[in-house]
């Protein structure tokens, strides 16, 4: 009953969004829009331009909800954000499987934010109904965070393997798959029988992916506000701007080694500040922001400094 009352009391926060979004959303993603590759400036210009709409609407949350709602927003955008360039890797590994040309990518990846748009509605406020009705779901949800703090510190990376994917498997059982592309088609008729392509499946491989992000992401965020405006809003944020940055870091992200490793630290410490909150003390938000803003940039720091310091000494062998 709680998250009818804040719609209602937020009718027009709830409808700038959805107007910025949209707007937008044709604007950068563009249904009718003709397959072509993405530039480098194409890319930084629209990572730009979400990242700027997002400070925007985060400005609007600091007139209308003050300075803790705005400080909430940031520190849960800064965080889903993080976790959407993890999600990076990942679709890379499943281009690459699929031999999906650049030309490609781009159609996919629509398809692939506007699947994640619903499903992340969808957990969201499952996960906040939880919370309210249960209130040790936030230990649940806090050591689920820490275990896969852990997880991806110590873990290998491991391409996805689509053998072991249900829904593919699924897909491959209902209707015939072909080998070959057929230029940017999801399906084709071969001899009056629907077929699914290769862009089909890699689709797939990327929405059953963001669902395995959206399990450690939106705990991650909660931890940080079960305002459902400032969580959604965080979250769709973020992922408006993926397609974008990816392109924008695609051929660079060699550069990234030790990022996996402070998101992973920033998922282990929003874990204990999850399981603080359950027993009634508070981490401000403040020292929330600023730990995780440090954690990610000092990653970043030693990733490019370690990457260049390998390329000095490559140069000087070779």
């Amino acid at each position: 009953m709680e998250i009818f009352t804040l719609f209602s009391d937020r009718g027009a926060l709830w409808l700038l969004f959805g107007f910025l979004i949209l707007a937008l959303f044709i604007a950068d993603l563009g249904i009718s829009r003709k397959t072509h590759d993405i530039s480098f400036r194409e890319a930084l210009f629209w990572s730009v331009a979400w990242i700027s709409l997002a400070l925007l609407f985060n400005a609007g949350l600091f007139f209308s909800m003050g300075k803790t709602g705005a400080l909430e927003f940031f520190t849960a955008y800064i965080i889903e954000k993080s976790l959407s360039v993890d999600n990076l890797f990942v679709f890379i590994m499943i281009f690459s499987y699929f031999q999906i040309p650049g030309l490609y990518q781009p159609k996919i990846l629509k398809w692939g934010i506007i699947g994640a748009i619903l499903m992340r509605a969808v957990f969201i406020f499952i996960g906040i109904g939880l919370l309210e009705r249960f209130h040790w779901m936030i230990y649940l949800f806090g050591a689920v965070l820490i275990v896969t703090g852990i997880k991806m510190a110590f873990g290998k990376d491991e391409a996805p393997d689509p053998e072991k994917n249900i829904i593919l498997r699924l897909v491959r059982k209902i209707m015939p798959v072909t080998k070959r592309r057929y230029r940017d088609a999801f399906f084709i008729r071969r001899k009056g029988v629907a077929a699914a392509t290769p862009l089909f499946l890699a689709l797939v491989m990327i929405e059953t992916s963001d669902i395995v992000f959206a399990i450690d992401s939106i705990p991650a965020v909660l931890a940080v506000s079960r305002d459902p405006l400032i969580v959604y809003t965080s979250n769709i944020f973020a992922i408006m701007g993926l397609r974008a940055l990816y392109f924008l870091l695609s051929s660079v992200m060699g550069m990234f080694t030790y990022l996996k490793q402070g998101i992973s630290v920033v998922l282990a410490f929003v874990g204990i500040k999850m399981l603080l909150s359950g027993t009634g003390y508070e981490i401000p938000v403040q020292f929330s922001l600023g730990v995780i803003f440090g954690l990610l940039a000092l990653s970043i720091i030693i990733s490019v400094t370690v990457s260049r310091h390998d390329a000095g000494r490559r140069d000087k062998i070779s």
